[in-house]
């Protein structure tokens, strides 16, 4: 299972959904670190310092990082989706099938 590092904007019902499917996730919440207005590459660089993947839905900065520097821990972009249960259960195929999230960025797409 992933070592993940939810966003601030990331929905917790979907935080605690991927928990129950055996993911180890901390929210920037649980950290202290909420409502600093923390840019996206220290968020970036506090996942990669806990060896944790971002989870986020600002998918526009957060590609453009790992263009910038492709050696982190993972990221996973998503879509917005208010079916929690759904999301979650997409982005836990996702980590699956990509296996290692070292180095990677992971789309995760609301279906139509």
């Amino acid at each position: 299972m992933a070592r993940l590092y939810a966003n601030e904007n990331f929905p917790l019902p979907v935080v605690e959904a991927l928990r129950r499917l055996g993911h180890d996730v901390m929210t920037i919440q649980e950290t202290g670190k909420a409502e600093q207005r923390a840019p996206d590459e220290e968020i970036l660089h506090s996942a990669m310092a806990d060896d944790r993947a971002v989870l986020t839905l600002n998918r526009k900065h957060f590609i453009r990082l790992h263009r910038e520097e492709s050696s982190h821990a993972g990221i996973i972009v998503c879509t917005v989706d208010p079916d929690f249960a759904r999301q979650a259960a997409r982005i836990h195929a996702a980590i699956e099938a990509a296996g290692d999230l070292r180095s990677q960025l992971v789309r995760v797409h609301r279906p139509n």
